[in-house]
């Protein structure tokens, strides 16, 4: 017997009797059986230790490798966050010049600040009329690899949080001619590979660092993520240490279990995941491909396990189809934006419910009014705004606090933020410190406060601190 989760129960069921943490000391009498008490354990005898794994861990991450046919994986119970932070942390120097997707989750700004690491954005495409940001393109990869010499790692998001995927092929071939690692932020792609229906990994396509999310499209618990690395361009042992270092001391045996649980349905029960999670998912997309009002909108190279619920040609908002579907139907959706709102899908989905789905979008549908003709239309393309001060002069400057001073968002236009400005989901940056503020920039922001959405990372909402120095 190998896997952890069975391990961990036959533990649970025997006489051994803890006198070591967690302290509810796996007594579900006591505390009750809601929560996993009975295989909550620490780094026990026979159990392994993540930091420094020998055994049954050691085996479970070698399958998990084998499973995504990568170089090394490692087990992440800190979410992706943590492998994001440590891909990047390892690959670069204190200084070093990045060039980033500028559509990437906020962890990957985060590291830029952590490092002092001087950007070069790459801004995905736009398309007005299903109002989806795009890929980023091959060519844009490698003109901006000819104009920054210094790049020392090419860090993209791939598929975006709408599903919206690269051509890591292309991109990987690129950045390898200058001997580079690619770092992709696959997180939303942890089910890549395992099904013709999906696209192909960016493991399988010569990315050297890959994180995965399996929580995301997988059944695993939340926060469970994995983080692999390939080849040699990547250096193993400084990303292995920065996870160390960032991971929590401490890993639930829970999660971990998760982990382990999820690679296992990978490797032995593929077919029965995932032949009729696929077979259920393209009947829906069938079904709704009739809609008259509300469409599926998807770009060239996609993920279809995103339904990208378009409204363009409806008199509601994505917020407001998100809303009705909630509040109506009991159908929580994962996110809204001005023009679309998204149902992500799994292989833990039910007929039953992408029946009650088709359902309650075909009556929808027909209620719903056509957009008038000339009416305005959203704006969803990501605004850009011009970088003024690195990461090192921000952390310079922000303690001078006489140059720094609030405004509100009407107002901010112009001057050079202090502080991230992003919509969660998903998590984007609008605006990232030592950036100059784009008009564009806060009417994006004002417009989503008005529908409705969720601004954060400003210290005080509704406004912003900027460097009056800039």
């Amino acid at each position: 017997m190998t896997e952890l989760y069975d391990r961990l129960h036959q533990y649970s069921n025997s006489d051994y009797y803890g006198f070591h943490m967690p302290g509810h000391k796996r007594n579900a009498e006591r505390f009750g059986s809601g929560l996993p008490y009975g295989i909550d354990i620490t780094e026990i005898e026979e159990f392994d230790d993540l930091h420094h794994p020998d055994g049954i861990l050691k085996k479970a991450q070698e399958e998990a490798s084998r499973v995504y046919g990568a170089g090394e994986t490692r087990f992440l119970v800190n979410g992706s966050t943590a492998g994001i932070l440590s891909a990047i942390l390892g690959c670069t120097r204190k200084g070093d010049q990045v060039l980033v997707g500028r559509n990437c989750h906020k962890s990957v700004y985060h590291a830029i600040y952590m490092n002092e690491l001087e950007p070069v954005y790459l801004y995905p495409g736009f398309r007005p009329d299903i109002q989806l940001n795009t890929e980023i393109s091959v060519s844009a990869v490698k003109a901006a690899l000819n104009e920054h010499s210094r790049v020392k790692a090419v860090i993209l998001v791939s598929p975006t949080y709408d599903g919206v995927v690269s051509d890591i092929r292309g991109i990987a071939g690129e950045v390898h001619k200058r001997g580079i690692p690619l770092i992709v932020d696959e997180a939303h792609g942890a089910h890549f590979g395992f099904h013709p229906y999906f696209p192909e990994s960016a493991l399988r396509q010569g990315a050297d660092v890959v994180i995965h999310s399996l929580h995301k499209t997988l059944p695993a618990l939340t926060q469970t993520a994995l983080l692999h690395v390939e080849g040699d361009l990547a250096d193993r042992e400084r990303i292995f240490r920065y996870l160390d270092m960032l991971q929590s001391s401490s890993p639930s045996y829970v999660l971990m279990a998760g982990i382990d649980r999820c690679i296992h349905l990978l490797g032995e029960k593929r077919e029965e995941l995932f032949a009729p999670y696929v077979e259920g998912l393209e009947k829906l997309r069938q079904r709704l491909a009739h809609l008259e009002k509300i469409s599926l909108a998807e770009t060239e190279h996609y993920d279809r396990s995103k339904l990208v619920l378009s409204v363009a040609g409806a008199d509601m908002t994505g917020r407001e189809l998100y809303l009705r579907l909630l509040e109506t139907y009991h159908l929580q959706l994962e996110m809204a934006a001005g023009s679309y709102a998204l149902a992500m899908t799994s292989v833990g989905d039910t007929e039953e419910g992408f029946r009650r789905l088709g359902d309650a979008l075909e009556e929808i549908d027909r209620s719903a009014g056509e957009r008038p003709a000339g009416a305005a239309g959203f704006t969803g393309a990501l605004p850009k705004n011009e970088t003024v001060l690195t990461s090192a002069r921000m952390e310079e400057s922000s303690g001078e606090k006489e140059s720094v001073r609030k405004l509100p968002l009407e107002e901010c236009a112009g001057h050079v933020s202090t502080e991230y400005a992003y919509l969660y989901p998903p998590g984007i940056p609008v605006i990232v410190p030592g950036e100059r503020i784009s008009r564009e920039s806060v009417e994006m922001l004002l417009t989503s406060r008005s529908q409705g959405f969720s601004l954060e990372g400003m210290e005080e909402e509704g406004s912003i601190r900027v460097w009056i120095n800039g």
